[in-house]
């Protein structure tokens, strides 16, 4: 998905990940006292930047941008933002890779939060851990802490995080009414997933009701947060050498609950092999009842691409054994600095964060302003803050709708745990794509070798990756 000003992004099928052992390794090469960059006398600092919304475009992105940076150097007149209007931002890997390899970042540039390792490998990041305190960043504390790991290696802080995002359950609020059940009412438990989704199957004329994903490392994606949601990893990352953690009773549950909606209930489509895109397809053509995704499914697919109706869509919690989702698969973005940033690029680039980023009723979270200029108002998408700050960024977004927030009500007050993604991410979720498809596809599948077979190849691909 394209990179976009106020709109959180995730890469389920690209990231390069790389051994936390290699990460640690080369960590100490990067320092953010070289020297270099625009830093002039006189205590003036030029920062460069990368991914802001070109006129082009993103012409009211753009005018917002340019507004807060106006704004900003006002309050600040020894410190200049060099704005790079690079569009889109970073949409592909190999641009990202290649500009690591080739040390031609901005003084801040955009990334993933699974870039860090590739990032660190490249030795193009500074490192700012002496920057970021309570002073420099006031709600640093407030920020969710996993969002603040994926900038760290170790003790060593990389860079802020920006925007992120949890999983939870997209449903269709008029199929949920029109098979009798109560749309204020998600499902959270996988025993009510099952009753649910077969009542929607039920209404027949090709609709579904529940969809999942198996191909392009969408089905392993899908079946790590399902894992966090009940409180377990696919990977073990404790310890010296991270392991497989799910073939056990979780998997095992999830695995079951899947095949039971497909072969059981045939609350699911028969064709399966599904990825990335085909889910909210299906969810705009008013042809499948729940899947889970994040908020930005709906902004940035569902509504404007594939034309669905937003009065149609709520958002709960992911579905648990217990109804309380212990956690959810996250991510999202962040801003690094290069190596090549001086100390004064450095504590200019902190302070723009703070302002355009990190301060709720300002910059990204000004939704006064976008609600007048024309945004939509009211995902619960960024939630960056835990606690005071969280709650305050949550009664300015309801204050400024423009949306039905009431229909995202219980996702919201979930407030899942990020949880972020396991080391090697992408090569995991490949590993589990087979186990997905098998368990879409097979009445008689065998669970438990699936499970059996997929950990083992885990370990190997971690064993054989450094860590």
């Amino acid at each position: 998905m394209i990179r976009q000003r106020y709109r959180p992004s995730y890469r389920p099928l690209a990231g390069v990940a790389a051994a936390a052992g290699l990460i640690l390794a080369v960590a100490a090469c990067s320092s953010g006292s070289s020297s270099g960059g625009s830093a002039s006398a006189g205590g003036k600092v030029t920062v460069s930047i990368d991914c802001a919304p070109p006129a082009a475009q993103q012409p009211v992105q753009h005018k917002e941008w340019i507004e807060d940076i106006a704004i900003f150097e006002k309050a600040n007149p020894n410190i200049t933002i060099n704005s790079v209007y690079n569009y889109p931002c970073d949409a592909v890997p190999a641009t990202f890779t290649a500009m690591l390899r080739a040390g031609t970042e901005t003084n801040l540039y955009y990334a993933y939060f699974t870039d860090l390792p590739q990032i660190l490998l490249a030795g193009q990041a500074a490192n700012i851990t002496k920057y970021v305190n309570t002073t420099t960043v006031p709600l640093l504390n407030d920020i969710a802490p996993s969002s603040m790991k994926a900038d760290e290696a170790g003790s060593t802080l990389y860079g802020l995080p920006t925007s992120n995002y949890t999983q939870g359950l997209i449903y269709n609020r008029k199929l949920f009414s029109e098979a009798g059940l109560n749309p204020d009412q998600p499902p959270t438990t996988w025993a009510q997933v099952e009753t649910d989704a077969t009542a929607i199957a039920k209404l027949g004329n090709g609709i579904e009701g529940w969809g999942d994903y198996s191909a392009g490392n969408n089905g392993g994606w899908h079946f790590s947060s399902y894992m966090d949601a009940l409180g377990g990893s696919t990977v073990n990352n404790s310890g010296a050498a991270p392991t497989a953690n799910f073939n056990n009773a979780d998997g095992t549950a999830i695995l079951t609950a899947l095949h039971t909606l497909r072969f059981t209930d045939k609350a699911m489509s028969p064709t399966q092999g599904l990825a990335w895109g085909t889910l909210q397809q299906q969810f705009a053509a008013g042809k499948l009842g729940m899947y889970i995704g994040a908020p930005d499914d709906i902004y940035n697919v569902i509504v404007p691409t594939d034309k669905g109706n937003l009065s149609d869509i709520g958002m709960g919690a992911l579905p648990s054994l217990t109804g309380t989702p212990a956690g959810s698969l996250s991510g999202g973005n962040s801003f690094m600095f290069s190596p090549k940033d001086t100390p004064a690029q450095i504590a200019a680039g902190v302070k723009w964060l703070n302002f355009e980023d990190l301060t709720p009723g300002v910059g990204q979270f000004n939704f006064q302003r976008q609600k007048a200029d024309g945004f939509t108002v009211g995902f619960p998408e960024p939630q960056l803050f835990d606690g005071a700050s969280g709650t305050k960024v949550n009664q300015l977004r309801t204050q400024y709708a423009t949306i039905p927030v009431s229909q995202y009500t219980s996702y919201v007050n979930a407030q899942e745990k990020g949880d972020g993604e396991p080391t090697d991410a992408q090569a995991v979720y490949k590993t589990l794509d087979p186990v997905m498809l098998a368990v879409l596809t097979d009445p008689n599948v065998d669970i438990p070798a699936l499970l059996k077979t997929a950990s083992a190849n885990v370990n190997t691909i971690r064993a054989t990756s450094g860590a």
